[in-house]
């Protein structure tokens, strides 16, 4: 028996083919207009205009009027050169007195502190930033007048002993650096009202000794290894804002009800499977967010719309790699990928308390930005 042998006229092929292309060309074209008229790329649009001012240093308020932002490119190159001809105007080492009491420092050049400062103990606030520095001398401890030390985005990878020795410190920012661990020492700064150090990336614990620190209303320890809620932020019996998010936690102690006073918690980004009833004991808790993708219980109480409580359970974007159009892939360093996160959460929280009522559910749109 031979083989048979189905013979179509190419003539036929050729024009379904021809169809099938015309209809993706359409579908294209279309989906082309869908998306030029979509809201999620204008807030592309000015996220990426947002990335770009920030990584030219450009305040805020210049480029944001109630609320809006302006992306034109024109006021962009306007910002640029403003911001060119203050940079000029400041002092070429890059540091400056803003006032005789406050301190300011910045830039890569500078990897130690200027010899000149030593003499000046009668500062109250250091603001040090994107530098290589990364040692705090010791003689810190001179400074006893030291109200702010504002030391966010350097290579700080140790704070000396003696920063315990600075009693009236009120505020300590060393967040996004490169510290593995936090000294005692620095309990002793009982008047200490403000502890942020959010995107160290390495920090797993914090010393039992600053349970002293009983002042202390705001502490940010986001973006570490944290898997518990350390032993001595429960001690801290004026705490009103805690951010643990983006950190190790599968579960939260049953006493976190210790926390008379919290009134703001964040947790998102961890691998909590369920929130105790003590949570309903906070009773100044005004703002609780999580991240719901791996909850399989909690209080229903918490839920409840007549209660003060906003609890919102962020869903985590499914979409893990975002290219452009050209295909080239946008790389950033994990630290400035996490920067960008808690700015973009930050306001997203702030709108959130000034909302009467919350999203039954709210999914969390992640755009990869070259920062």
């Amino acid at each position: 028996m031979g083989h048979k042998v189905v013979v179509f006229d190419i003539s036929v092929v050729r024009a379904l083919w021809e169809t099938r292309v015309k209809k993706h060309k359409a579908w294209q074209k279309k989906e082309a207009e869908r998306l030029e008229k979509s809201a999620l790329e204008k807030i592309k649009e000015e996220w990426n205009f947002v990335a770009e001012c920030r990584r030219k240093g450009i305040p805020q308020a210049v480029y944001c009027k109630n609320g809006f932002v302006d992306t034109s490119v024109r006021l962009l190159d306007k910002i640029e050169r403003n911001s060119l001809a203050r940079q000029s105007s400041l002092s070429k080492e890059g540091h400056k007195w803003s006032s005789e009491f406050v301190f300011e420092l910045f830039g890569e050049h500078w990897k130690e502190f200027p010899d000149s400062l030593k003499e000046q103990t009668h500062l109250k606030e250091w603001h040090i930033s994107n530098t290589l520095i990364q040692i705090i001398p010791t003689y810190i401890e001179l400074f006893q007048a030291m109200r702010i030390l504002d030391l966010p985005k350097n290579q700080i990878s140790r704070l000396p002993a003696e920063i315990g020795r600075l009693k009236n410190l009120k505020e300590l920012n060393v967040s996004f650096n490169y510290l593995k661990s936090i000294p005692p020492e620095l309990g002793d700064c009982e008047n200490l009202e403000k502890l942020d150090c959010s995107g160290n990336l390495e920090l797993t614990e914090l010393p039992f000794e600053l349970s002293n620190l009983k002042q202390a209303s705001f502490v940010d320890i986001s973006a570490n290894k944290f898997s518990s809620v350390p032993i001595c932020v429960l001690r801290m019996s004026n705490l009103q804002w805690l951010d643990i998010s983006n950190n190790n936690l599968n579960d939260l102690p049953q006493d976190i009800d210790r926390l008379e006073e919290l009134q703001t918690f964040l947790l998102y980004k961890n691998k909590l499977t369920y929130l105790p009833y003590a949570l309903l004991n906070l009773k100044k808790l005004t703002l609780l967010v999580v991240s719901g993708d791996h909850l399989v219980e909690l209080p229903t109480a918490l839920c409840d719309s007549s209660t003060p409580l906003k609890f919102i359970s962020l869903m985590d974007n499914p979409i893990e790699n975002t290219q452009c159009q050209d295909g080239d892939e946008l790389v950033e360093s994990e630290r400035d990928r996490q920067h960008f996160d808690k700015e973009f959460m930050k306001a997203y929280i702030e709108d959130l308390k000034e909302r009467e009522s919350v999203p039954s559910y709210t999914t969390k749109v992640s755009f990869s930005l070259q920062l």
